[in-house]
């Protein structure tokens, strides 16, 4: 469904995209994901149409839309479908008309135009607020009229740029909860630009990190996050926050400090790291931290084991390796 081939975008001196490729199938939902400054807002650009590549490939549904301009490019931005982080409604217009606003500049006539933006509200939850202008809706409301003025020309791809940032978690939660809803009962490609990790792994089903320009990490969701020692595993299944007290709690004799080891779960399972350090005397009660997720039937996350010696740090290290489980020296 999106193809992007070779895609370069060059600002004078600046380099903003470098050789992107990737490919989205039709019907999943695919996040970006990056630092500020790593390409994302240049990229949506160009899949939108507003900027054209420097070289390479922007393909939407078989379409170039690098090689469109005018009344072609215009034709293929109506399978393009944009959620804002600020949605950007008219004040004016009711909940309804702003629906219906995108219907209205396509020369649609009036009464079809407001049947399907009553029919599209509905889906998004909004039957009843049809009649309400922003003032009179919630952040969440918006945002929930904003997706359905994005469905009203029937795209095949919705194009999410921040659509969670500006809301409190349990909106996101519901928001996202409707994206998903929308994706399997419409059909509809969803691409989700965030920064967010915990967007990527409440609903992707992939995910591509970007890092100065540059495809980083692309690929399935559960097999990125599987990766041991990953950048961006860890980033997806961040530890909890570690105080200095934690640390001191384990210190050894004085002047001494802790030594950390971080293990992966990866297709392997708690027990069997548990068992495996329990070897070299190491116990359940060493962890200082953990994060554990299940993403697609497989558990996932990292461990935080503390030891007193560095010696003790090597080999339980070399123990857990020696079972097939990846494990590291943690700073």
């Amino acid at each position: 469904m999106i193809e992007l081939r070779g895609l370069r975008k060059v600002f004078g001196d600046t380099v903003a995209l470098e050789e992107i490729d990737l490919s989205v199938p039709a019907g999943e939902i695919h996040g970006i994901v990056g630092r500020s400054g790593a390409g994302k807002s240049t990229l949506i650009r160009c899949l939108t149409g507003l900027d054209s590549p420097s070289s390479g490939t922007v393909s939407i549904d078989g379409t170039d839309i690098s090689d469109q301009s005018g009344s072609g490019l215009r034709e293929a931005r109506r399978s393009i479908g944009m959620v804002f982080q600020h949605v950007n409604l008219l004040d004016s217009r009711t909940a309804l008309k702003n629906v219906a606003h995108p219907l209205e500049i396509a020369g649609v006539s009036k009464k079809e135009r407001l049947a399907k933006a009553r029919e599209l509200l509905e889906i998004v939850g909004l039957g009843d607020r049809a009649d309400n202008y922003p003032a009179q809706l919630s952040g969440g409301q918006k945002q929930r009229v904003g997706i359905a003025r994005a469905l009203a020309a029937e795209p095949k791809v919705l194009l999410c740029d921040e659509p969670s940032s500006a809301l409190d978690a349990s909106t996101t939660d519901q928001i996202l909860g409707l994206i998903r809803s929308l994706r399997d009962r419409l059909g509809i490609t969803v691409l989700i630009i965030t920064h967010e990790m915990s967007v990527i792994r409440e609903i992707c089903d992939s995910v591509t990190l970007l890092a100065d320009g540059r495809v980083a990490k692309t690929g399935k969701l559960a097999e990125v996050i599987s990766e041991p020692g990953s950048t961006l595993a860890k980033d997806l299944v961040p530890l909890p926050p570690i105080g200095l007290d934690d640390l001191d709690s384990v210190k050894g004799s004085a002047g001494t400090s802790a030594n950390l080891v971080e293990v992966a779960l990866a297709g392997t399972s708690l027990p069997k790291v548990l068992n495996s350090a329990q070897s070299v005397g190491v116990g359940a009660e060493a962890i200082l931290a953990g994060a554990v997720e299940t993403i697609e039937g497989k558990q996932v996350g990292r461990i935080r084991f503390t030891v007193r010696s560095a010696a003790a740090s090597k080999e339980l290290i070399t123990a857990l390796e020696a079972d097939g489980i990846y494990a590291e020296e943690a700073a």
